[in-house]
């Protein structure tokens, strides 16, 4: 039997159910902050990611799918997004469109080889969000909120972001020295890779996960002692904008992020999370402002966000969030003979392109069959069929929550569903609970996404 390669994970079943949730979650959020959505390739240029990601990096040094194709061009798996988005601003002139700035967003599979465990795959899917094209610091703070708006959105609690600055390119230069003199004394106390990055990208050596205990790492120097007064100021105008936007925030200067484009604002976002262990960080990013311009396009600044959603599906299981996913389905038709089967083609057809979820027989299941693949479908109602019915532009309908039956004539049939679904929806909401715990119409609106908004606020 052939399997799934090691780090790919067939999604299927609820699970995919979650993801295409979060998929529409994103699309949602998305459409409210005016940013427009792009595809680039999967696999690209290998020069891309050596140039733009950086040859110090694990994901280019370790952990990138790289192979020669057919006509001799190295190629790689796309191992991130941003670079990718970055090549297409550039190839097609985006930075010419006189609506600036270019606001993006893409969700897409990656490839990085490295050693598979909970929530870290060799495929997976990750959305992104960019801004190309401004270095206002309100850009900042704008992908910082989306960010832990799509999160809250989610469901998930206690959302925490850590915030730092690298400063501009004089500041960041002051602290490699600093870092380079710092560990100069003491690198044979760590592993090879740090090492080695000690005169390529000591800022690396902050973000190891093997030494990560080192007090000699703990001590290390701190990135905001090294900024000059204009990188300051400027650090100090985003935390002003999260303020103004009260996203709530911690300075944390261990923040240094694993890509060597990171200038200026870095961040990472987690959330309490139970089972995930000591980290809990579920997606990060920051400002780049020389990634275009070192991948041949003119000065651009540019601000970024990336999440994984396989771990962000992964969350929202482990906290046990109630989804507003669809698990049943409106009708299944019920049927024994040849001519009601022929029937119940046509009727599924009508039923469908009216807007309701309906399901039949296929496999050639007796009635009783039929009546408990309708129960494993958790089917609103249930119709047989039957031809002396039909005979008589009539069916027999079932509710199956109540067990009340109606005969009714086909003709009505449309609309005594869209009364009884839409009735039994509105019903639902007024009974049901927001995540607040509040019930829906008291005094509040539901957002649409499990939370409500209460007019106090």
């Amino acid at each position: 039997m052939i399997q799934r390669q090691k780090g790919c994970h067939d999604i299927y079943g609820r699970e995919a159910k979650v993801w295409k949730y979060i998929d529409q979650v994103i699309d949602a959020l998305m459409e409210k902050y005016n940013y427009t959505y792009m595809r680039t390739p999967i696999f690209e240029a290998t020069e891309l990611f050596h140039r733009g990601v950086g040859e110090t990096t694990d994901i280019v040094t370790k952990e990138s799918y790289d192979f020669e194709d057919k006509g001799g061009r190295k190629i790689t798996l796309r191992p991130e997004g941003t670079a990718g988005i970055v090549r297409a601003y550039i190839e097609n002139k985006m930075y010419g469109d006189p609506n600036q700035p270019v606001k993006v967003y893409y969700n897409g599979t990656m490839y990085r080889y490295e050693r598979p465990q909970s929530g870290r795959d060799r495929e997976l899917t990750q959305f992104g969000m960019e801004i190309l094209g401004s270095d206002d610091p309100f850009s900042d703070a704008e992908i910082i909120s989306a960010a832990v708006n799509l999160y809250k959105m989610l469901g998930l609690k206690e959302i925490k972001v850590n915030l730092n600055s690298l400063g501009d390119n004089a500041s960041r230069e002051a602290y490699r020295k600093a870092l380079v003199e710092y560990f100069k004394p003491h690198i044979k106390d760590f592993c090879e890779d740090c090492q080695e990055r000690l005169e390529k990208n000591p800022l690396r050596i902050l973000d190891c996960k093997v030494d990560q205990e080192n007090e000699i790492l703990k001590n290390a120097p701190k990135t905001l002692d090294y900024l000059n007064e204009e990188s300051r100021d400027r650090f100090e105008k985003v935390q002003e904008f999260l303020d103004i936007m009260q996203i709530d925030y911690s300075i944390n200067p261990n923040i240094v992020r694993g890509l060597d484009y990171y200038n200026h604002t870095v961040f990472e976002i987690e959330a309490k999370v139970e089972g995930f262990g000591s980290n809990n960080v579920l997606g990060g990013g920051g400002r780049y402002n020389g990634l275009v311009n070192q991948l041949d396009g003119p000065e651009t600044p540019c601000v970024g966000f990336a999440t994984g959603i396989g771990r962000l599906a992964m969350a929202i299981e482990l906290e046990q969030v109630k989804l507003p996913i669809v698990e049943d389905i409106d009708l299944f038709l019920l049927y024994v003979n040849d001519d009601e089967k022929k029937y119940a083609a046509y009727l599924a057809q009508e039923l469908r392109l009216a807007g309701f979820i309906v399901d039949t027989e296929y496999t050639g299941r007796g009635l009783k069959a039929q009546f408990k693949q309708a129960d494993r479908l958790n089917a609103k109602f249930t119709c047989v069929l039957n031809s002396e019915d039909l005979n008589n532009n009539e069916v027999h309908i079932k509710n199956n929550q109540t067990k009340e039956e109606d005969i009714i004539s086909l003709d009505v049939l449309i609309y005594y569903l869209d009364e009884k679904i839409n009735a039994g929806m509105a019903e639902d909401f007024m009974e049901g609970e927001c995540e607040c715990g509040h019930h829906h119409g008291e005094e509040h609106e539901c957002c649409g996404h499990g939370h409500c908004h209460h007019e106090e606020e």
